[in-house]
């Protein structure tokens, strides 16, 4: 089982789109992600997502492709500058959830699981990317088990 960390697709700046939707490169790169994913047989319980348009149509994509039982769902804590450390400690790899948000939370997240400190980066995410997290049975350490990101660089 696992956790899995989306960063939502490529939006439109606050200038030309005040919600900041999807742009059609970030409808595409998310829907080819999602489709690989999928290919994979990745299974998430639920996909959560923060509420903001741009990871409720981020979530919506991703749903299509990899049908989770119990749908999608808003939560918070997940926005840009919410606390990780509060966060974590709701955090199960049992339930298998995916969880769609923002820059720089979602690479805190992962920072703080690994290195135990948001300041030390661990992993640069990517927009539309997935990132699979679980933890080590024997001592609960956080491990990164496998990343899908929309470009080799």
């Amino acid at each position: 089982m696992a956790i899995y960390i989306v960063q939502h697709g490529k939006c439109f700046s606050k200038d030309v789109d005040p919600e900041r939707s999807l742009s059609e490169e970030g409808i595409t790169t998310v829907k080819r992600i999602a489709s690989v994913a999928g290919g994979y047989g990745v299974k998430p319980s639920v996909i959560n997502h923060s509420g903001k348009k741009r990871a409720l149509e981020t979530a919506e994509i991703i749903s299509e492709a990899l049908s989770p039982e119990a749908g999608i769902q808003k939560i918070s804590g997940i926005n840009p500058m919410d606390d990780v450390r509060i966060f974590s400690e709701h955090l199960n790899v049992e339930q298998n959830e995916m969880f769609v948000g923002h820059l720089p939370f979602m690479e805190h997240l992962i920072s703080f699981l690994i290195a135990g400190d948001i300041a030390k980066p661990v992993f640069k995410l990517q927009n539309g990317g997935i990132l699979c997290m679980d933890k080590e049975p024997g001592n609960g350490q956080w491990f990164i088990k496998w990343g899908l990101m929309p470009e080799i660089r």
